[in-house]
């Protein structure tokens, strides 16, 4: 197979890593003939994956109606003779359909979806989800199927493959106090943490709402948050407004998560609509413990009570309790702990998805060879 991987993203979150996971994963277990990232010139894949020294071209991204690329994407899909394009944002996918409108691109289009989002609200969106080209939907969780069902008239498309992980980045699995030093916490305070980005689905108000009634109740801990976002400032004030400027920790954001993380005594999740929680996986490979919502495709990541407990959404009592539960109980924390580690093994490594996605896509090529 000859891929080419997508995405007109700037930015850098699970998607994006997941771009890269894939590369490496194809590259190292020989699914690929040969493959190239195509992404925004001075984009965080751009940087990441030149500095790997991956097979990189970039492009200059100025909208998704970008007609001059649309074309310039069918003469490298010619070039490269690639035999599938997977789409990893909206504006790409906008972009891979122009070019095979106007352009005369005829690579297949096989699009991942990340998001838990309705995408029939827009008529031109909800076309370009089903034109003809784009020959399967590859989605992180079962909610991400549900919700595009509204918009994609042929559900055959629509797949389910998960989050992947690298277990080999996650070599850590103890803390050694390097979070209680550098931020002057006391050695007999717990560590309670999220990292997440400052946007809305995350719910930064309720894991504040959250804090405030685990201070209440007494429970010796220092809280962390990981990240960066729009809404940082609103979340700041929060704190600021219930007084738990002294309690709760801003960490920005943090290139060194597999070094932070083991530092944690509890991951806590607030995240109201999240796909699947790439950074669940992630506790689950330091063994860190996990309270999260049960909500999106949460459920499908932790087993209540088996890999980690599920508090109400958007419910701060709910989740206090939750927290209480774990940090009391350390029988529940070890078997957590465990499981949850045995779990990422058995489902979302990079060797695992990456046959599972591979798998995927070939299908597509295959058809398309008949």
């Amino acid at each position: 197979m000859r891929l080419i991987q997508l995405t007109a993203s700037m930015g850098w979150r699970g998607h994006e890593q997941k771009i890269i996971y894939l590369y490496e994963a194809f590259k190292e277990y020989g699914y690929v003939e040969d493959q190239w990232i195509i992404c925004p010139e001075n984009s965080e894949v751009f940087k990441v994956a030149t500095e790997k020294g991956m097979n990189v071209i970039s492009f200059p991204y100025k909208s998704e109606y970008d007609f001059k690329f649309a074309k310039q994407l069918s003469l490298i899909s010619k070039e490269k003779k690639a035999d599938v394009i997977f789409i990893h944002s909206s504006q790409s996918h906008t972009m891979a359909v122009l070019s095979a409108i106007f352009y005369g691109l005829k690579t297949p289009l096989v699009l991942c979806r990340t998001l838990i989002r309705r995408v029939d609200t827009n008529f031109l969106r909800k076309w370009k989800y089903n034109y003809k080209g784009i020959k399967k939907i590859i989605c992180v969780s079962e909610p991400v199927v549900e919700v595009l069902k509204y918009a994609v008239k042929d559900h055959s498309k629509l797949c389910v493959v998960g989050s992947v992980t690298d277990i080999h980045k996650f070599k850590k699995q103890s803390k050694i106090g390097a979070l209680h030093q550098e931020f002057n916490i006391p050695t007999d305070y717990k560590i309670i943490g999220n990292i997440a980005e400052f946007t809305g689905f995350k719910d930064h108000k309720t894991w504040v709402n959250t804090v405030a009634e685990l201070v209440k109740r007494g429970v010796k801990a220092k809280y962390i948050l990981v990240g960066k976002g729009s809404l940082e400032n609103e979340v700041r004030e929060q704190v600021a407004a219930l007084g738990l400027q002294n309690d709760i920790i801003f960490a920005g954001f943090r290139k060194d998560i597999p070094e932070i993380l083991p530092e944690f005594d509890l991951f806590l999740f607030t995240s109201n609509n999240e796909p699947t929680g790439g950074v669940l996986l992630e506790s689950y490979a330091c063994r860190v413990p996990i309270v999260a919502a049960k909500a999106g495709g949460i459920p499908e990541v932790v087993i209540d009570n088996e890999t980690g407990l599920l508090a109400e959404v958007g419910n701060p009592i709910s989740f206090a309790d939750k927290v209480e539960q774990m940090m009391n109980d350390k029988q529940l924390q070890e078997k957590c702990s465990t499981n949850g580690y045995q779990f990422l093994i058995d489902n979302f490594t990079k060797e695992v998805i990456a046959k599972k996605m591979f798998n995927e896509l070939n299908e597509v090529v295959l058809f398309n060879q008949k």
